[in-house]
């Protein structure tokens, strides 16, 4: 039997924590903040027509199987825990210009033919070609990548891949070239495009590879958690207990001991003598591990893709809209958009707030979430990470937060859906209020590393490991729960 220590109790942090204990390891996590569940947060906000919830983080969950695995595995069924309740459409498309919008299914016969009534019978059958394609990516990535560790590019190198793998997969392709290859619709190559942004991407540069994220969320579906997704980070947290793992807030790590290449502990602010550990687990960004927990100038160098984040708009809205569970507005320029988000260190051009960015709009019909005849609107626009260099914004530049709200309101009025005069409230989260609330470096909603390659789980010394989103596979709570998955099967039974 082990003594382990996790460090973070986002979903990665509870769910190796979980996997662990029901190995016999003896587990204690130590979360600095006051709360558990990490960017899996929660807003409570009181009005004279009863509260509003809010999730704060993701507002979706895909890959359902994923947490039934993991409720298995520790001896028990999701079912006993969790309400999932599907999503249709998952996604519902609004596109500039007019015209009409487009519900995404996890039905893909379905899904072709509700193109082919909105773009036409060219761009269905474009659709259907890309289907395939990303299929096979999606196959040879779940069979080879995402359930085993991957340490370097080298192991990527090294897999047997199958030809036709290779051919899906494109190295050296971005997906933004997949989409001009495969889609007619500039529309389509839009919808495209998004997905990029799971990962924290541009899809300019992001790689073709990632198509498997659209395959994953349609295939597999999209679903809800009635209550709000907060009730994973519950359901999780209460997994722990039961299992016998000691989960301590408040308690802020500042040192990964690892003299001789391998860990003994960590250090606590504020605590005498360190917490003795034979294997520690990082659930914090690689960013934050690298430069402070355990200083590695090296694996610091190598954490240089810029990743997005995200500004926020919690709104209480009188009446009913009639909008889908999710909703994308798209710009009439993307790429100015990205533009803007990313900015160009290289030439000196600073990120700046997207004046017409895209606007994601998630209104849960849950009677559990908000008041009687209200909504509860959680309102997302891609942004630049918070910071003073070339790459970010400073979102604490006074009247910046507010003057930004203004404007995203604004976009959605000219783009149809005018809430302005049917606010109840609004509550402004910018990248800076992300990173004070969770340790995410200048707010990246993906960890820092983003794109498809990300840090190794195997740390530099002997029983460190890394999990979460800015670790191997990637962000996204199906993968941060299989970055779980991978780093519990790698420290192996206590028996």
């Amino acid at each position: 039997m082990a003594r382990i220590v996790v460090v973070g109790a986002g979903v990665g942090g509870l769910a190796t924590a979980a996997r662990l204990a029901a190995t016999g390891h003896q587990v204690t996590v130590l979360e600095r903040t006051g709360t558990v569940g990490g960017k899996l947060g929660r807003y409570l906000h009181e009005t004279p027509a009863g509260p509003f919830h809010f999730d704060t983080g993701p507002s979706l969950l895909t890959l359902p199987d994923v947490f039934h695995d993991l409720f298995e595995a520790t001896g028990a069924k999701l079912d006993e825990y969790l309400d999932l309740a599907p999503v249709d459409p998952i996604v519902r498309h609004v596109f500039p210009g007019g015209g009409p919008a487009l519900d995404s299914c996890a039905d893909p016969a379905e899904f072709a033919v509700r193109i082919g009534a909105a773009f036409g019978d060219r761009a269905a059958a474009d659709w259907r070609r890309l289907w395939h394609r990303a299929e096979r990516v999606w196959q040879a990535s779940h069979r080879d990548i995402l359930r085993r560790p991957i340490d370097s590019p080298l192991d990527l190198a090294a897999l047997a891949w199958r030809l036709g793998d290779l051919a899906a997969i494109g190295p050296g392709r971005t997906l933004r070239g997949l989409g001009r290859r495969h889609l007619s619709d500039p529309r389509l190559r839009m919808l495209l495009d998004r997905y990029a942004t799971y990962t924290g991407a541009d899809p300019r540069r992001a790689p073709a590879a990632l198509v498997a994220v659209p395959y994953a969320e349609l295939a597999f579906g999209g679903w809800y958690l009635r209550g709000g997704l907060g009730t994973l980070a519950d359901a999780l947290l209460t997994r722990c207990l039961d299992l016998g793992v000691v989960v301590q807030t408040g308690a802020t790590v500042t040192r990964i001991d690892a003299a001789g290449g391998r860990v003994h502990g960590v250090r606590l602010r504020g605590a005498t003598a360190p917490v003795p550990a034979d294997v520690v687990v990082a659930n914090v960004d690689a960013l934050t591990l690298y430069r402070d927990l355990l200083p590695n100038p090296r694996r610091l160098a190598g954490l240089t893709d810029r990743s997005l984040a995200g500004f926020v708009l919690l709104l209480g809205v009188a009446g009913d809209s009639g909008l889908a569970h999710h909703n994308v507005f798209f710009p009439r320029d993307y790429d100015a958009e990205f533009d803007a988000v990313f900015g160009h260190p290289g030439r000196g051009v600073r990120a700046r707030p997207a004046a017409d960015p895209t606007v994601f709009v998630t209104v849960a019909d849950d009677p559990m979430v908000r008041p009687a005849g209200h909504e509860a609107w959680f309102v997302l626009v891609n942004a630049p990470r918070h910071g003073t260099a070339t790459g970010a914004v400073d979102w604490r530049r006074p009247g910046l937060a507010e003057a930004y709200a203004d404007r995203v309101l604004d976009v959605l009025a000219e783009r149809g859906v005018d809430v302005r005069d049917r606010l109840v409230f609004r509550e402004v989260r910018t990248p800076a209020d992300l990173d004070d609330a969770t340790g995410a470096p200048g707010g990246s909603i993906y960890g820092t590393a983003g794109g498809l390659l990300r840090p190794a789980n195997r740390g530099p010394a002997h029983g460190l490991w890394l999990v979460g989103g800015s670790s191997h596979p990637g962000g996204g709570l199906p993968m941060v729960t299989l970055s779980a998955q991978i780093v519990a099967e790698e420290i192996g039974p206590a028996w």
